[in-house]
């Protein structure tokens, strides 16, 4: 018989014998593509829309963020990290080994000395966590809140350390946490961006290189709201240009960037269709976004909107920021009932090298009532549960006093990074707790020392993430939010 007849003849459990590793494959393929684990299936979506929303690793508690960032860095010997022992070595200076090879931005290490803070600190809730005089609103709220005294950073200047408290990195070009998050989860909203951008204030020195998607496509990046007028500049049409007409446009330009794309096989090119596409959408929901008419009273009063302020304090942001601030805190939550995945605001400058008293308490003042209204409104509505709320900053303040050359008196702190508090509230975080410990001057962590790569370890965590998988080929490297380092803080999470 020759092979062509005993192939032609062959039984058919050998037929199946001799195929079942090509079957198996297929089989194999199938279970890969309803599990959206094989490549091609589990990005056509991200193709086809690149927010389209999407399973992390694991079910994850937390579904959208509210980020707070208070630029500058807040004093925690102020306001949430009591040192008594230190108001008692007032006017002291520190042993030459503790601060021999110790960086500092301006303090002068021959005639530095340690300074008290005038604050007074109380316990509150049932917690019992201790705040300084002021934050008396955000005192009421202590029992949702994770208190964090033990964080620390390689970074002691402001543009590197914005970017490695938003990036996970101190070099420019990396996503943002914020990028982060939209491209692993992409967005409910659809007629809104996934990631919202608000600030108050000066302006950050890190400026859009804290929001910005990096090597990930532009899709993923924040969107700078404002909070009065048009949310973003030139979304509405000019005169004459009807909806109708501009449907027709955004169309052609959809059909001619896909021949585009096609050819050039770049993904920017589905970001570009998929951004026309989305600012037309926002033309229709912007609007709504920010009528506040189906506001009650009480709600606009509970988060100060009304209030006045004399404008003193020029590193604040001057007269006005407090109304702003406020607005930024009630749209946060506007936002995310609309399914907007990650909404970030900053305000600057807690920078308080001279006059930190005075200024700070402008500061405290603008912002604590707001903040503390946001976790109200957003409990009594349900979302706290699921919307992870923070307030971050790049670093801390020294418990020495500034002795620059030329100041007339030492009223202020250098910057610290050995040392600084944060704060997490919602999206599965354990409130009611404070984590870590700092010696009893302030100055250095000794107990439970927290990395920003370990901080977002855990906030990916929350969202439903193994941190060491999410990641992004740029330039033969898979890159990932926390580097090659973090680790998942299980004391913060429920």
């Amino acid at each position: 018989m020759t092979p062509w007849e005993e192939f032609v003849l062959q039984s058919r459990r050998s037929f199946l014998t001799s195929t079942a590793g090509g079957i198996g494959l297929l089989a194999l393929a199938s279970m890969l593509r309803d599990d959206r684990l094989l490549a091609e299936e589990a990005y056509l979506d991200r193709r086809i829309n690149p927010l389209a929303p999407r399973p992390g690793h694991f079910p994850g508690k937390a579904k959208n963020c509210i980020c707070i960032y208070l630029e500058g860095a807040p004093s925690q010997l102020d306001l949430f990290d009591p040192k008594p022992k230190l108001n008692e070595l007032h006017g002291q200076k520190l042993p030459e080994s503790l601060i021999k090879n110790v960086r500092f931005a301006f303090i002068q290490k021959d005639t530095a000395t340690l300074m008290g803070s005038p604050r007074k600190f109380q316990k509150h809730g049932q917690c019992g966590m201790e705040l300084s005089d002021f934050l008396p609103h955000l005192a009421t709220c202590v029992d949702d809140i994770c208190l964090i005294r033990s964080m620390y950073t390689e970074a002691f200047n402001h543009h590197p350390g914005q970017l490695l408290m938003n990036t996970g990195s101190t070099q420019f070009g990396r996503p943002s946490m914020g990028s982060w998050l939209v491209y692993g989860l992409g967005s409910e909203s659809r007629n809104l961006p996934g990631y919202v951008v608000l600030t108050a204030g000066r302006g950050t020195s890190g400026g859009t290189s804290n929001w910005s998607s990096g090597f990930l496509p532009t899709t993923y990046a924040g969107v700078l709201f404002r909070n009065q007028g048009e949310p973003v500049l030139n979304l509405n049409n000019p005169p004459g240009l009807t909806r109708s007409m501009q449907e027709k446009t955004i169309a052609a330009l959809h059909d001619l960037n896909q021949l585009h794309g096609q050819v050039a096989r770049d993904p920017e090119i589905q970001s570009r269709i998929a951004a026309y596409e989305l600012a037309f959408r926002m033309q229709a929901a912007a609007p709504e976004l920010l009528d506040f008419s189906n506001e009650t009273k009480e709600t606009l009063e509970m988060y100060g909107l009304f209030r006045n302020d004399d404008g003193t304090s020029g590193r604040g942001g001057g007269r006005g920021v407090f109304h702003s601030f406020a607005l930024n805190c009630l749209l946060a939550r506007r936002l995310v009932e609309r399914g907007v995945r990650f909404v970030s605001i900053f305000h600057a400058s807690w920078d308080h090298h001279s006059n930190l008293d005075k200024e700070l308490a402008f500061n405290c003042k603008m912002a604590d009532q707001p903040i503390a209204a946001l976790l109200k409104d957003l409990k009594r509505r349900g979302l706290l549960e699921s919307t992870l709320v923070l307030w971050l900053s790049e670093f801390g303040r020294t418990p020495l006093g500034e002795n620059r050359p030329g100041f007339t008196s030492v009223s202020g702190r250098d910057h610290h990074p050995f040392a600084f508090s944060i704060w997490l509230a919602g999206g599965g975080i354990k409130g009611g707790q404070v984590i870590g410990k700092t010696d009893e001057i302030g100055w250095g962590v000794v107990e439970d020392p927290i990395h920003i790569h370990d901080l977002h370890a855990t906030i990916l965590h929350l969202f439903g993430f193994d941190h060491t998988k999410l990641t992004y080929r740029f330039q033969g490297r898979d890159f990932r939010l926390t580097d090659i380092g973090g680790k998942v803080i299980m004391k913060m999470l429920l």
